[in-house]
């Protein structure tokens, strides 16, 4: 009988909690419409708030302030597309210009648009504060975008000085914070952050919900991006996803409450990187000197490329990502690497392994396994050259 598959890919997706499951299946039972006044109606808006509390309790945030949206990327394109209100007295139609940094997420950029101005970051990936200062001290305020902790190579900003910084020269901060819950603390309040997106898939919620938490009752979209019956206190049109909403709150509920899971994941992240060095010490860990997530891990073997590696690691059953985007079937080397000015091999080797709550040793060591065998293979097909 073969071994089950190891599945060390947790920054692209997590299982659905079992509990998140089962809210999801009591919201579908639900007959009423959250905006209905009759009792399933009521029935359904409190189903709706409850949500919305957890989603707020999550980043220390109050449920007034949380919108719901269909996942990160339409909180990113609303956020920067219909633009922020009440935190510096301006939104982008009155001259607030977007800014990113390097390494945000794709759909961040995008969202951004041409428009956006780029942050410069360090060989680690940490954003160059000073580079952020000289942006702002010319142009006007800016709503700025940067990541709480990075997808690809886990490393967490310094946020709360960036947010300082940003708000000393009268922008507003925005901050990706989808890879951050259960890894590590999110507090908004803590972070300085006029606003925080999250995607409930990312936190052992269902796929299609996330949702923008704001640091207060004063700070909200400038418009609605949807535009329709009012829904979200006017600043999200359409009936709300009941089940999604559901299945996400009670994702909330559960990683709110499992505070000892980070250290664990540390632990089994290190011991694999120690191993990784002993197998390879010609690897390249990518950012292993600065502040990470505890969970992800991303490098390098001189020699092995990306592509090859993840085919053979699938054949083996173990699912893990690499460093490169696919698009139009083309790979191309990541930008977050390419911004951090990694060496070619690097760009063109780097395989991402991220793991969760409930992997295991035996299974970072299938995956160790697997490489070992993939480098003996580059070996001989070297020596027959």
């Amino acid at each position: 009988m073969a071994a089950p598959r190891a599945y060390l890919d947790w920054n692209a997706t997590t299982p659905v909690h079992p509990a998140a499951k089962a809210a999801v299946v009591v919201a579908l039972e639900l007959l009423g419409n959250p905006s209905s006044i009759h009792a399933e109606g009521r029935a359904a808006r409190a189903l709706l708030e409850q949500a919305r509390a957890d989603v707020a309790a999550l980043v220390g945030g109050e449920a007034e302030n949380v919108v719901f949206t269909s996942g990160a990327t339409e909180a990113a394109n609303a956020l920067f597309r219909a633009g922020v209100s009440g935190c510096c007295g301006k939104d982008i139609a009155g001259g607030l210009r977007p800014m990113v940094s390097a390494i945000e997420h794709a759909a961040v950029i995008a969202a951004a648009g041409p428009e956006g101005a780029v942050i410069a970051v360090d060989g680690d990936g940490i954003v160059d504060a000073e580079a952020l200062k000289a942006m702002l001290a010319v142009g006007g305020p800016a709503l700025v975008a940067i990541q709480l902790a990075n997808n690809e190579t886990g490393v967490v900003q310094r946020i709360r000085s960036l947010a300082d910084i940003i708000h000393a020269a009268g922008g507003a901060l925005i901050v990706d914070a989808v890879q951050g819950p259960g890894k590590m603390p999110v507090d908004i309040a803590a972070l300085g952050a006029d606003a925080v997106f999250l995607s409930a898939h990312k936190f052992g919620g269902p796929k299609g919900i996330g949702a923008i938490i704001f640091r207060d009752s004063r700070t909200r979209l400038a418009e609605a991006l949807l535009k329709g019956g009012g829904q979200e206190r006017g600043q999200r049109g359409g009936t709300e996803n009941l089940s999604g909403i559901a299945g996400m709150g009670a994702a909330a509920r559960v990683t709110h409450e499992a505070r000892e899971v980070p250290q664990k994941m540390s632990q089994l992240r290190d011991e694999f990187e120690s191993r990784l060095n002993r197998l390879a010490p010609d690897a390249a860990i990518v950012s292993q000197g600065a502040p990470r997530l505890p969970n992800t891990t991303c490098f390098a073997i001189p020699g092995l490329r990306a592509e090859q590696a993840l085919i053979a690691f699938d054949l083996d059953g173990i699912a893990v990502s690499s460093g490169s985007a696919c698009s139009s079937g083309k790979v191309k080397a990541s930008h977050v690497l390419e911004a951090m000015g990694q060496p070619g091999w690097v760009k063109a080797g780097a395989i991402r392994v991220s793991i969760g709550p409930t992997t295991t040793m035996d299974e970072l060591e299938r995956c160790l396994a697997s490489l070992a065998r993939q480098i003996e293979r580059q070996k001989k097909n070297i020596a027959a050259a």
